[in-house]
């Protein structure tokens, strides 16, 4: 009888159960990621045979499925876990999996009979492994939000925005552009190096969503976009042009847009700015321990910023990006007072927002920047709610399509 007792106490032992429960979990989280992969290689396939070449969207089309498979698991909290359990500290074991994204570009680009050592192109395995080797030695340091952190998100943001890879690795390769296995695997890369390796947190990179998120979204689209309208309209930036397509085009383009938007932009910008950036700087902040040391250095480098920004462009409204500026860090200090949300939350809101706008200082476009600065606010603010990159980033692609949808023209 206690020999059974015992056995009956193994079954039910509670680490074995939470070890069942956590590979049932993982098993889950990967099924759902091979359901989105699913879907997307549909509608990737759908697209491409209509206006690319076949033979290239079958090259395509296993590349596209193993990036975006990875794309939708590397993010989930279950795969992150596991992944960090794997590797531990053993450097060789950190090092495979961005070895083994460079391999899948070098093996692609070489299937399309491309020269793989054009332009920029040594600096993709650094962009892919150097987060990572930095992370390591942060590691044994410590877990806390370091200057570190910001120098890896700087390095490696900066080349991968400001320098033009070639070759890029279009899905399909000489297609119209539905993604580049380039920019996946960069943002791939991005999360397994600040998340895995750097053990960050609430970065929200998993497809998760519920009515509630998605109404959020669309909500905050909705709200940032009427206020665009009016003031844009009204000063004569947005002119209603009409739509040069109609019926099953227009809603096939309006369809392939917002998807290839939501992908190539809207997830890469949102990953970096919000999940990233914004997501540091909060953590930062919460760990000083005053939001308004930030607030008021951010205000005080921000604003001079803008001025510069508008003043070296030709147009009107020189002063709208500071006046953005300013209306946002006004309305963060009341926000901040009033205690909304964690100390320094909507502080990082703000100052990841102004920088977001000002960065778009190569659209040459005064009112554009103005505009943008208070995009990233909508963005950020979407992704406080959320907790959820996807989520902005659909703010974000129906943002960038909306001159699409509604037949809108600006005048940049």
């Amino acid at each position: 009888m206690l020999k059974d007792k015992k056995d009956i106490d193994l079954k039910f032992d509670p680490n074995l159960m939470k070890k069942a429960k956590t590979g049932i979990d993982l098993q889950n989280e990967l099924k759902n990621s091979a359901i989105w992969t699913a879907v997307l290689s549909i509608m990737f396939l759908f697209f491409s045979f209509r206006s690319d070449s076949i033979s290239e969207s079958f090259i395509a089309l296993p590349f596209f499925i193993i990036s975006y498979y990875l794309f939708f698991s590397v993010g989930k909290d279950e795969v992150a876990s596991w992944f960090r359990k794997l590797i531990g500290k053993n450097l060789l074991k950190v090092i495979i999996f961005p070895i083994f994204l460079f391999l899948i570009y070098i093996i692609y680009i070489i299937l399309n009979h491309a020269n793989s050592v054009n332009g920029a192109f040594i600096l993709i395995p650094y962009l892919i492994l150097f987060p990572v080797l930095m992370f390591l030695v942060k590691r044994k340091e410590t877990n806390r939000i370091t200057w570190i952190d910001f120098a890896a998100l700087i390095i490696y943001l900066l080349p991968a925005t400001l320098i033009d890879f070639e070759p890029k690795g279009n899905l399909p390769y000489n297609g119209n552009g539905f993604d580049s296995l380039y920019r996946i695997l960069l943002i791939i890369g991005a999360v397994y190096s600040f998340m895995i390796i750097s053990d960050l947190s609430d970065i929200g990179f998993s497809p998760r969503f519920s009515m509630k998120s998605l109404f959020t979204s669309v909500l905050v689209w909705f709200a940032f976009y009427s206020f665009v309208f009016i003031v844009g309209y009204g000063v004569g930036f947005i002119r209603i042009s009409g739509h040069e397509l109609a019926g099953k085009a227009l809603i096939s383009s309006i369809v392939f847009t917002l998807i290839a938007t939501f992908l190539h932009t809207g997830v890469f910008e949102e990953l970096f700015f919000r999940g990233l950036l914004q997501n540091m700087l909060s953590k930062r902040i919460t760990q000083g321990g005053s939001w308004k040391t930030f607030w008021i250095w951010g205000l005080a480098i921000l604003v001079p910023l803008a001025i510069v920004v508008g003043y070296t462009l030709k147009g009107k409204m020189q002063w709208f990006p500071a006046f953005m500026t300013l209306s946002i860090f006004a309305a963060t200090w009341f926000i901040e007072k009033a205690g909304r949300a964690g100390a320094g939350v909507y502080t990082a809101l703000a100052i990841t927002s102004i920088i977001f706008g000002l960065v778009h200082y190569h659209s040459h476009a005064i009112i554009y920047i103005g505009f943008a600065c208070l995009a990233g606010w909508a963005y950020g603010y979407t992704y406080i709610r959320t907790k959820n990159i996807f989520c902005s980033a659909i703010v974000h692609a129906l943002v960038n399509c909306s001159d699409l949808i509604f037949g809108l023209k600006f005048m940049m």
